[in-house]
């Protein structure tokens, strides 16, 4: 059973952020991509996250795409901001730039590239909460922070008011459930958000108690996560897995790139892009260097799969 109480719930995409062949943002496919979005019925949106490209996107960048999704949503749901830096001192100057352009919570992970602990991952999420007055969402990705954001830290840093929920793409339902669990027994009065980035168990985290889900996939089929989302309120797990089986069968665009050629990043983003292009919901499906984009052989991938969805 789902949180009531939580702030951020729902279908909250990580948007990709469309870019022409030059490298800017696409201001036009951006605003479609809302669009479909909000027409599908998600509960929020999640800008500037691993699906968007932040690290490799520069400031202005950064502050267009912000500025783009804010405007367009409109105030209809709640935007979350992802504010991902290696230190502290510049994950405030994006939360400050975040808080600027309107924007209605931040994410941000623990501290990367330099070696840091528990007790300077603890300090970093004090700090950033201390320099704004907007929520703010831990971001858990050890693999690509390598750090992983232990039960303790998060129980404390929520029962403290530190951090309003956690976006929890480590991989680990295990720890995820312990979350939820040491939450429950700890600070069972806070209105903390528990939030899945595994999108293709996000049926199971939600009976597990989760408040919603990231999915980087819900770029392409929105409908079908709310879909899934409204089923699980619903207590209805038959259609909700249903739902869910054929969201992971599609997930499978992300194996469409050859695997000698890319990695993670391009496989996952270029893939989501590679689809929106195919719906026409985005011009191109032009990514950030180093990252390349699929090539026609990797696109009529995506297309099979896409036609096995329904979606084609």
């Amino acid at each position: 059973m789902t949180s009531s109480t939580a702030r951020f719930t729902g279908v909250v995409p990580p948007l990709v952020t469309p870019l022409d062949d030059d490298g800017a943002v696409d201001v036009a496919s951006l605003e479609r991509l809302v669009e479909t979005q909000l027409a599908a019925g998600v509960h929020g949106i999640f800008a500037l996250g691993s699906s968007g490209e932040t690290v490799f996107l520069r400031d202005e960048q950064r502050d267009r795409a912000l500025e783009v999704i804010i405007k367009t949503v409109g105030g209809k749901v709640p935007v979350m901001a992802g504010c991902i830096e290696p230190s502290t001192p510049r994950v405030v100057d994006r939360a400050q730039a975040a808080l600027r352009l309107g924007a209605d919570a931040l994410v941000t992970t623990a501290p990367f590239y330099a070696i840091v602990g528990p007790h300077e991952t603890e300090r970093h999420f004090r700090s950033v909460a201390a320099s704004t007055d907007l929520p703010l969402l831990a971001y858990d990705i050890p693999v690509c922070v390598h750090t992983k954001l232990s039960v303790d830290l998060l129980t404390r840093l929520v029962a403290d008011g530190v951090i309003a929920g956690v976006k929890d793409s480590s991989g680990d339902d295990v720890s995820f459930r312990q979350l939820l669990l040491s939450v429950a027994d700890h600070a069972p009065d806070t209105d903390f958000s528990a939030l899945t980035g595994h999108e293709v168990v996000v049926d199971a985290m939600m009976l597990a108690g989760a408040s919603g889900a990231v999915p980087g996939l819900a770029n392409v089929d929105p409908d079908g996560y709310v879909r899934l989302h409204n089923a699980c309120v619903a207590g209805d797990w038959a259609t909700a897995r249903t739902e869910q089986d054929r969201l992971t069968r599609l997930f499978r665009i992300v194996d469409a790139a050859d695997p000698a050629t890319t990695a993670g990043a391009t496989r996952g983003v270029g893939s989501f892009k590679t689809a929106l292009r195919l719906l026409d919901v985005i011009k191109s499906n032009a990514v950030s260097l180093p990252l390349r984009p699929l090539d026609e052989a990797e696109t009529s991938r995506v297309r099979v799969e896409l036609e096995h969805a329904g979606l084609l």
